[in-house]
């Protein structure tokens, strides 16, 4: 079991890493999910965003004494981008292939599963209920 979790947080590590990259490289295709209510420049928001994927994915791989709290912020992070997701969905735009209301609905299903997948390889969800059961 602990090699699952080190394989998919390595995995994950990865793949926030070169989602950071692309937030760089690509910034249009990321702009597509910004949010139009969000206060703040889109360009901005594509840079804070892919550098914190970097940090994220840098940290879930290398930074293994860290583990939990690393799998706290990717967690955090997941859940903060989830309206980004949702006014993909909501406005219809296409980005990433996703060209239709059920890709992109579907997506939305999975933003979850990555944020119990995260905390799970990280064994943070484990340390919580440890740190309950002392209290």
């Amino acid at each position: 079991m602990a090699l699952r979790k080190s394989i998919f947080r390595i995995f994950l590590g990865i793949f926030l890493l070169l989602a950071g990259v692309a937030h760089l490289i690509i910034p249009a295709q990321f702009l597509a999910q910004v949010p139009t209510w969000l206060p703040l420049d889109g360009n901005f928001v594509i840079i804070a965003s892919g550098s914190v994927e970097i940090f994220l994915g840098l940290g879930l791989a290398f930074l293994t004494k860290h583990r939990v709290p690393m799998g706290w912020m990717v967690a955090a992070f997941f859940v903060a981008i989830f309206p980004g997701n949702l006014s993909q969905y909501m406005n219809q735009v296409d980005a990433f292939g996703l060209t239709s209301d059920s890709a992109r609905l579907t997506r939305l299903f999975f933003r979850p599963v990555l944020v119990i997948r995260a905390l799970w390889a990280t064994d943070a969800g484990t340390a919580l209920r440890k740190k309950q059961k002392t209290l």
